[in-house]
């Protein structure tokens, strides 16, 4: 995608998009505008139509030399950067049946009561980069279909206001390749998909970027560090477990290390607590915390934030064989805390107590880890949402703002202390299972609290519902991966 920026578009594109509030009178006075021959035509077939402005509604001027697109907002009176990544979604979807390379829009027309220059270039970045994702990386070329190959976007704006619409799309354009790297690694086949992949993953991650470093280590590192949580949920397996460590270093010392953690199970039988076919059907997707935090590496060496940022994954698969953990065992992470395997289907959280514990060895003072972590996260707030915990109300105030920002949703679920006696086990420190049915994503949430040191600020997000999409959530995330949290974290980390 070539971006032209032009204070009055002089070559003429193929198709020109307009965003429209939902407002008769502006949708007539912008069509009059036009100055068509056949304006009274129109302006009837818009009648006929019913096109009005509504989410979603489009209303197509087809001339010889240009067609105008008219895409609706559904909004009465301003536009907002989440409506821009939609609006620039239904760009994608349109030339998904109309075969356009150059297209145009008119910066002025797309402003609607919020001027904010970069946000405007970033989100229209966002938006059509993240529509046009595909992963078709194991099906035949379809000779029907129409591949959207857009060369060239013509953008009419002042001369002086080039500069940050400039840097914003180049912002969207690099969080949005982050973005759709995670889908890439969430949707490839679990056989693929190995924890050795997700290393080399970050291996070629740091040599693309010179301010970047990777340690990836073996099982007989692990042992020496102690990790024998995340060693047990390892050992049912044949695949080798690969402990990632990416490290990003700004230009200038950072006064303190965040962590982020992600998840990183590459598939998830349930271990000798074996799930069932349909539950187990999808459980490639059990690494997306992992897929998460790759994707944000790959674009924070460009990005640049202030702060110096870790990246870990205790990569591993969890299966059952007959040198599997067994349910009713015991184990310890290398804080030395002993936990009960009540459950060989909750492991998620046990190789999280090591990862966690190794973040805080580093020197994290702030933790974010991002998990598929529970079911229980789903039945509470559906597919598209994400249930965010914090030990810090600063900590989860500026991510919940900033997620408000990039349209990714979050809510937050609280920490209750008189919930931690449902962790508790009469022979270990803890159990990875509650004895309850009720309030699982709050009492996974506990468990992982009590790996977290009282001086650290923590946030774990259950990621369950939005890792993966079962059908499109809007118009610019489409089924599959769904790469969910890479734009909020990355933009929550430029603002530190």
């Amino acid at each position: 995608m070539n971006l032209v920026l032009q204070t009055k578009i002089e070559q003429i594109p193929q198709v020109m998009f307009y965003p429209v509030l939902e407002d008769n009178q502006a949708i007539v006075k912008l069509i009059e505008s036009f100055d068509y021959e056949d304006q009274s035509a129109i302006l009837t077939r818009l009648k006929t139509e019913k096109f009005v402005g509504k989410k979603s509604q489009v209303f197509v001027i087809n001339e010889p030399e240009l067609s105008v697109v008219l895409l609706g907002s559904g909004q009465n009176k301003k536009l907002n950067p989440e409506d821009w990544r939609v609006l620039a979604g239904q760009i994608i979807a349109y030339l998904q049946k109309y075969s356009a390379k150059n297209i145009g829009l008119v910066a002025q027309n797309w402003f609607k009561n919020n001027s904010n220059l970069e946000l405007l270039g970033q989100s229209l970045a966002e938006g059509l980069l993240l529509a046009s994702y595909e992963f078709i990386k194991y099906k035949k070329p379809d000779k029907n279909k129409i591949n959207i190959i857009i060369e060239n976007i013509f953008v009419e704006i002042d001369q002086v206001k080039k500069n940050k619409f400039q840097k914003g799309w180049d912002v969207g354009m690099l969080m949005s390749e982050a973005t759709n790297l995670a889908r890439d690694l969430v949707n490839e086949p679990a056989g693929v998909m190995t924890p050795t992949f997700l290393a080399d993953t970050a291996r070629q991650i740091a040599k693309d970027n010179s301010n970047i470093t990777v340690k990836i280590l073996d099982k007989e590192a692990c042992q020496k560090l102690g990790m024998n949580a995340y060693l047990g949920v390892d050992q049912g397996s044949e695949q080798p477990l690969q402990f990632i460590h990416l490290i990003y270093k700004p230009a200038r010392k950072s006064k303190e290390i965040i962590a982020l953690v992600g998840k990183g199970i590459t598939f998830d039988s349930g271990g000798l607590n074996i799930k069932t076919g349909d539950s187990m059907s999808q459980m490639k997707i059990d690494m997306a915390g992992s897929a998460t935090v790759l994707g944000i590496f790959a674009s924070i060496g460009k990005l640049k934030p202030n702060m110096e940022v870790h990246g870990i994954v205790a990569a591993c698969e969890n299966m059952p064989s007959g040198t599997a953990l067994k349910p009713g065992d015991v184990i310890s992470n290398m804080q030395g805390k002993t936990i009960e395997i009540g459950n060989t289907d909750a492991e998620g959280r046990v190789t999280l107590a090591d990862s966690l514990a190794y973040a805080q060895k580093k020197g994290a003072k702030i933790i974010i880890d991002l998990a598929t972590l529970t079911g229980a996260c789903m039945i509470a707030l559906g597919p598209e949402y994400t249930a965010l915990f914090a030990n810090d109300k600063d900590l989860a105030r500026d991510l919940l703002k900033t997620a408000d920002s990039t349209g990714e949703k979050i809510w937050q679920l609280p920490l209750p202390e008189e919930y931690k006696e449902l962790n508790k086990s009469k022979i270990a420190d803890i159990n990875n299972i509650p004895n309850t049915r009720y309030g699982g994503a709050i009492t996974a949430a506990l468990f992982l609290q009590e790996f977290i040191n009282q001086d650290i600020k923590w946030s774990h997000w259950d990621i369950a519902g939005p890792a993966y999409a079962e059908k499109p959530f809007n118009s610019y995330t489409p089924q599959g991966g769904v790469g969910f949290g890479v734009r909020t974290l990355l933009t929550w980390l430029l603002a530190k």
